[in-house]
């Protein structure tokens, strides 16, 4: 066999000296063109993994092992190869794309610049036009080119990121989690248009991932990891059809069940019952900016319709599932509904009040029966305050505890979200959890006050299938035992058709479809909800 392209030979990373491997004796190897699925829980270590095989932890790593990239060893590389390896040789893809884009440049800057780093002989015209060709392959139109990376969403700044890593052609991209924002159709876009690029010029793909549909679709081989160490590697479809041991069985057997098919349709009634939120041709409109001359000149609409007259009703008790792409306006429907936005017309009436008319005092004392659960629970947490004081902060906030009575609420709820023994927790920091605890504990700070509402933007899209599990059965319990009503903001098909009694669709700011759940699965009637299910990737297949 030919020399591999990319080769990791008992590998073992610790972050400092005398501190425990992170990555311990880790070994495999990668030929030009092949796929190879790095899979495991949040903690497991395989973004570690791939950050040292591509030299980006801090000089205090310990590193020991080798990692060598066509036959040359990349923790010997000078800086000017290690410059020329990243980008033009390997492109790494993170999970955050803000870790990628400068918040102060356009996105063609950032295009252009990363041309011009690397091709300094190619025309301004050439870089630009390369660019807007491969923003195009990741679903970005032209006319967003001079805007900047707030004005996007999460999923289409992943694209975005995703996009500066193929415009330099790269022989081997690492992708770490590179779809856990995006919708199953733009994931769907995007991995097929990665892998066609593997085929068509023999580059490699490392796809770190705990979505195992995803990484049986489009990888050749599967790696996976457990507590730092790769337990079990070989073809996907040997090691899906015949798990060896025992994670790699719990991991598969949780990814199951989540996509088990329900037997029967449930219908409820809700004639009878007034809803708790009710949403009436809401929208919110944005104008993208532009410069005098541009005005004059571009006769163009340049509104963009995040949210295009919603009509919506959500009852208490109940959970309605939200989905749709990134970009679609889920996001910021959720925000406009805690008028966190303030709308650009229509109501919104939560226990029958009119939000949209209330004063900024009003507001506060409202949003402690509305509660959000983020996405990123890391985002939401002050690095600097403990558990304890990050849970009892919205009570305090709100003027209806003590301190002392706040201590008491903050252990009650993190007994019930599991987070035990409590006294462990209390006093430790966001950075010192995983990603499933960090969860858990902007879970219990929602629940904190009490709310009649749970607003959830992604809660579970961050987590591996069995701590999603875990965080789904508990939001599920709680839901119960607090009398919850949840909005349920979701790209994952599969999770919403196990959590959701309703589920809306949305598309281009609008709802598109609206039914209960397993009808809506069984017989979807929009053709964009049709094609969402079409692209979702399916476990079944892999292990039937």
């Amino acid at each position: 066999m030919n020399e591999p392209l990319f080769s990791v030979e008992n590998l073992s990373v610790a972050y400092q000296a005398g501190q425990n491997a992170v990555v311990e004796n880790v070994s495999f190897v990668l030929q030009p063109g092949e796929r190879l699925g790095l899979v495991g829980e949040s903690g497991c270590g395989k973004s570690t993994l791939g950050r040292a095989a591509m030299r980006l932890l801090s000089d205090s790593a310990q590193i020991q092992g080798q990692v060598k990239f066509q036959g040359k060893s990349v923790l010997d590389m000078s800086p000017t190869e290690l410059r020329h390896f990243r980008g033009e040789a390997v492109a790494l893809i993170f999970q955050d794309p803000m870790t990628r884009l400068d918040p102060l440049m356009t996105i063609g800057d950032h295009c252009l610049e990363t041309l011009k780093a690397h091709e300094p002989h190619l025309s301004t015209k050439a870089a630009r036009e390369r660019a807007i060709e491969t923003l195009k392959a990741v679903s970005i139109p032209e006319n967003r080119w001079s805007q900047y990376p707030h004005e996007f969403s999460g999923g289409m700044r992943q694209r975005v990121a995703i996009a500066l890593a193929l415009l330099l052609n790269p022989k081997l991209i690492v992708a770490d989690e590179p779809t856990t924002s995006l919708d199953v159709t733009v994931s769907a876009q995007i991995l097929k248009e990665l892998t066609r690029l593997c085929s068509e010029r023999n580059m490699a793909l490392i796809l770190i991932s705990h979505d195992l549909a995803m990484v049986a679709e489009y990888c050749d081989r599967i790696a996976v990891m457990y507590d730092g160490e790769i337990v079990e590697t070989g073809s996907t479809e040997s090691v899906f059809r015949n798990p060896q041991h025992e994670y790699t069985q719990t991991l598969l057997h949780s990814a199951l069940h989540l996509q088990k098919d329900a037997e029967t349709i449930v219908s409820a009634d809700r004639s009878s019952v007034t809803p708790i939120l009710q949403l009436s041709d809401l929208k919110q409109h944005y104008s993208i900016e532009s410069n005098f001359i541009s005005k004059l000149f571009d006769k163009e609409d340049r509104t963009i319709r995040a949210v295009d007259g919603i009509n919506l009703e959500l009852y208490p008790g109940e959970t309605l599932g939200l989905v749709g792409e990134s970009g679609c306006g889920k996001s910021t429907l959720s925000r406009t509904i805690l008028q966190l936005l303030r709308p650009t017309s229509g109501k919104v009436e939560f226990s029958g009040q009119n939000l949209t008319q209330l004063n900024r005092d009003q507001l506060q004392h409202q949003r402690r029966q509305i509660q959000m659960i983020f996405q990123d629970p890391h985002a939401c947490l002050n690095p600097r305050m403990t558990i304890g004081e990050s849970i009892a902060d919205p009570l305090l906030i709100h003027k209806i505890a003590t301190p002392e009575a706040a201590k008491q609420e903050v252990e009650y709820v993190l007994e019930r979200v599991g987070l035990t023994p409590v006294e462990s927790f209390y006093n430790r920091y966001p950075g010192e959890l995983s990603g499933g605890q960090q969860q858990r504990v902007a879970i219990a700070r929602a629940l904190i006050t009490r709310p009649k509402l749970v607003i959830c933007d992604e809660p579970v899209s961050m987590l591996d299938a069995t701590v999603q599990t875990q965080v789904l059965q508990l939001m599920q319990d709680l839901k119960e035992e607090f009398d919850l009503t949840y909005l349920f903001i979701t790209h994952d098909l599969w999770v919403a058709r196990y959590f959701c009694d309703r589920i809306a669709v949305m598309h281009g700011g609008k709802i598109v479809e609206l039914g209960e759940t397993q009808a809506l699965f069984k017989s979807p009637q929009h053709p964009y909800t049709q094609s969402l299910l079409g692209a979702a990737p399916l476990l079944n297949k892999m292990t039937g």
